[in-house]
């Protein structure tokens, strides 16, 4: 008792041996041909049909017999009103985490089995503090079992297997059995089309002749509640909440492939979006690119960040217009010629550079093409209202003015310098009003 199916009772005992009959036949244990060489053929012949049939459930270490089941007590020293699982089965690895087997040799009526039945749901519903603190079922504190999917927490099941040996005929014991535990197997029908046993004792029952002969892998076994036989998988599970969870678990994979299907189109058309607005934008960009004046080249990159340099309002680069190549030779157009004099430029106090932000684009001469010193500049943008005349030839830098001065001197034979002052000295020579009195004294 209390310990692993071991011999076959050599007491000759009816109940033991049929326990050890059912743990056999749940097993199923395969012969060692290599063993058997020696044997008849015909036992041979045997051996082989076993080791060609289905495979059983666990190993022999997963069978315990005589299990007390304590209502009340403890499990070393359990008290009065317990059952006692003729056999235990453990077997997770095989698809049966938990399994209780009674094997009734048809000695006892369906009342004394409706009575264990009920010993068996009162042990399952007694609840006891676990070792962190937290009160649990008391069989979950010694064997432990997946949990359901829905958070359902049905009782383990419950195997009756028939051994018909005695006087009571099974085939009428079974039904009223089945009435007699109704309220204990009974499951609720859910609307998704399954039935849930939140709370409920799965019942199955199956003879022990059809156990031997077709194993736990044949449709032999008959749960309360179903209307055929099934294999014992499927007589302790529960198939139609199963396929119902794959159902659902695949519409579920297909929403969430159809989602990320969803995701990756709206990230495609994102990207063809963006490229669209970028390609717009480089060809707004192209088309606000400058021109070279003078080559009418397109401006790089560089050259055009360059020419858009300002500061405070005033373009850095000499020339914007221009590309780097015409730049270039430009500035060499505008370096002092041998034998001309070549003007000294100074740098402009703050108040005139102030003054020129009014005229951001520097002149050039229309004679030589060379750009104005700052001088020159802002003698030829005078305006006339001041003290000082206007310049008479704007449009020449400082050299070109000179030259044209020096030209027409040579053509005149006058230059401009003596012609002012011949007015001058004109204008010194005419004879003054004369008055009397203190006020002209004042005057002169």
């Amino acid at each position: 008792m209390g310990c692993t199916a071991r011999g076959a009772g050599s007491s000759g005992a009816s109940h033991p041996m049929a326990v050890n009959e059912t743990v056999i036949a749940l097993l199923r244990p395969k012969p060692d041909l290599a063993k058997l060489a020696d044997d008849p053929p015909h036992v041979q012949a045997a051996a082989q049909a076993a080791v060609d049939t289905p495979s059983g459930v666990g190993t022999i270490g997963s069978y315990w017999t005589e299990v007390p089941l304590p209502a009340t007590g403890t499990w070393n020293a359990p008290g009065k009103g317990g059952a006692q699982a003729d056999v235990v089965l453990t077997a997770p690895q095989d698809g049966v985490p938990l399994l209780f087997i009674e094997v009734d040799n048809c000695h006892e009526t369906a009342e004394e089995l409706a009575a264990k039945l009920e010993k068996y749901a009162r042990f399952f519903r007694r609840r006891v503090k676990d070792t962190d603190g937290q009160e649990r079922p008391m069989w979950c504190t010694r064997w432990t079992v997946p949990e359901h999917e829905y958070g359902e927490a049905p009782h383990p099941p419950v195997l009756l297997v028939f051994n018909h040996i005695g006087e009571r005929n099974p085939n009428r014991t079974i039904p009223r059995l089945r009435e007699l535990t109704r309220h204990l197997w009974k499951g609720e029908r859910m609307p998704e089309g399954y039935h849930s046993y939140d709370r409920r004792v799965p019942i199955v029952v199956v003879g022990l002749r059809n156990l031997r002969k077709h194993g736990p892998q044949g449709p032999v076994f008959f749960r309360f509640g179903r209307d055929r036989p099934q294999p014992l998988l499927d007589a302790i599970g529960n198939p139609r909440c199963a396929a119902f969870l794959a159902r659902e678990a695949e519409e579920s994979r297909v929403r969430q492939e159809e989602y990320q299907a969803q995701l990756r189109k709206a990230a495609r058309e994102q990207a063809a979006r963006k490229a669209v607005e970028a390609a717009r934008e480089a060809a707004q960009r192209e088309a606000r690119r400058p021109s070279c004046t003078g080559c009418g080249s397109r401006f790089t990159d560089e050259r055009w960040e360059a020419a858009e340099e300002t500061d405070w309002g005033r373009p850095v680069d000499t020339h914007p217009h221009l590309c780097d190549d015409c730049k270039a030779v430009a500035g060499a157009s505008a370096a002092p010629t041998p034998g001309r004099q070549e003007e000294h430029q100074e740098p402009l106090p703050e108040w005139a550079r102030q003054e020129f932000m009014r005229f951001p684009r520097r002149p050039h001469c229309t004679e030589c093409k060379a750009a104005f010193t700052d001088e020159r500049w802002k003698a030829v943008e005078r305006t006339g209202w001041g003290p000082v005349p206007m310049e008479p030839r704007p449009t020449l830098c400082g050299n070109c003015d000179l030259q044209f001065e020096s030209d027409r001197d040579q053509a005149w034979g006058v230059s401009r310098r003596q012609e002012q002052h011949d007015q001058e000295q004109d204008q010194a020579d005419v004879p003054r009003p004369k008055s009397g009195g203190w006020f002209s004294r004042l005057r002169s």
